[in-house]
């Protein structure tokens, strides 16, 4: 367990006018507080515990030992801040504190998870960051019912992920697992690496979910001259993007994946993505096909994804996303392989967060406290949720 707390408890003082809220150019913004007003906010922080690495690396910005590089300046300015990475069951450093916290900080990649139970023993609560992109790790529903606003950096690390999932198609694709493994048992025998290794190009790419990340994958996916880009998604494309990108839209998701070789998953976690790639589902993949996902792991039944590993149905599955991170030491996907020995691209969470990228959402997670302390308004991207509402599709067709 690691917490870093200040001191001395900050005398809180919250006014009125701290709870007041307002609209500005048409957009939802925070509570409009001035800067004395917000003196005294609790702020608290589940970070990743870095170890000797964020020790030696000062850029590891979302570890518990740097704190999103903020808390000289939160303390500068008269707010308490607690960073820990201590965030399981009730006597946990997370929940203990949220209880009185104003102000909850967190990532995808060690979430907080802020359930709706915790919600209603957190009067205080009233704005959740995500420092990184993806917030699924929240009740929305019950933050909107609790006028809580949630926002993330959105933006922050879209590039960074984009590029993991075109390293690991290539990882699957091409079996380099097995090979590198190979090597490293001082073995050489190419034929049993070549047997199942194939090339990128003329095979049917994939993409559920078109947002962000899924647009920049299809945008680096083009030069390896795949044989057709498909797309799965809820909200169409604008027609001058779809042709850009030379992607063809299928509206049956049945469909989309039995046309597609490879399926990379760019979706966010929401009712309507959770279990989607099932047993049943996975019946309609083409037989051999690969899936990269690094979006959320709980959109893929686990146990269903090893199974039509080891039957043949899929030939490879990668992705740095769990359904409990950090996972179990016996969770499947840590063990599973196809019948050749391969197929498993898996890694902890880390595609998001980089060092480029932490700067980029320690960055943006400052600017919107610091909004926040000002009364200013938000970027609109980054708001999740409102005052009272959702202010995304991003989470499903509200």
């Amino acid at each position: 367990m690691s917490v870093l707390i200040a001191s001395t408890a900050l005398k809180r003082n919250l006014t009125s006018s701290a709870k007041s809220l307002r609209m500005l150019d048409a957009r939802t913004i925070a509570p409009t507080v001035s800067h004395n007003s917000a003196a005294g906010l609790k702020v608290l922080a589940v970070l990743y515990k870095g170890g000797e690495a964020a020790k030696q690396e000062p850029r590891l910005l979302s570890t518990v030992e740097n704190q999103l590089g903020i808390r000289e300046w939160l303390e500068s300015q008269g707010h308490e801040y607690i960073v820990t990475d201590d965030k399981e069951g009730p006597d946990s450093v997370f929940q203990t504190q949220l209880k009185d916290t104003d102000i909850l900080i967190t990532t995808p990649f060690h979430p907080g998870y802020l359930t709706r139970e915790l919600i209603e023993k957190s009067p205080n609560l009233k704005l959740c960051v995500t420092a990184g992109v993806g917030s699924d790790h929240v009740d929305l529903d019950a933050a909107v019912e609790r006028d809580i606003q949630v926002l993330e950096v959105t933006g922050s690390n879209v590039t960074s992920v984009a590029e993991q999932v075109l390293m690991s198609i290539l990882l699957l694709v091409r079996n380099f697992v097995p090979a590198h493994e190979m090597a490293e048992r001082g073995e050489w025998q190419v034929s049993d690496i070549a047997r199942n290794a194939f090339d990128l190009e003329g095979k049917v790419v994939g993409t559920l979910g078109a947002g962000r990340i899924g647009r920049l994958v299809l945008e680096r996916l083009r030069p390896f001259n795949p044989k057709e880009i498909l797309y799965y998604d809820y909200n169409a494309l604008p027609e001058d993007i779809a042709k850009k990108l030379g992607a063809r839209r299928v509206e049956d998701i049945k469909d989309f994946v039995s046309q597609c070789d490879v399926i990379t998953i760019n979706a966010p976690l929401h009712e309507g993505t959770r279990g989607l790639v099932n047993a049943d589902l996975l019946k309609h993949f083409r037989k051999g096909a690969w899936i990269v996902n690094t979006a959320r792991g709980a959109i893929c039944n686990a146990e269903d994804v090893a199974a039509a590993l080891r039957s043949g149905q899929l030939n490879g599955y990668a992705g740095d996303v769990w359904n409990v991170q950090p996972a179990p030491k016996d969770h499947p996907w840590r063990y599973m392989r196809n019948n050749l020995g391969g197929g498993n691209g898996m890694t902890p969470h880390y595609s998001g967060t980089t060092l480029d990228a932490q700067a980029r959402y320690a960055a943006g997670t400052k600017q919107i406290l610091e909004n926040y302390f000002k009364g200013k308004a938000q970027e609109p991207a980054n708001i999740i949720v409102g005052l009272g509402k959702y202010e995304t599709q991003s989470y499903g067709q509200r």
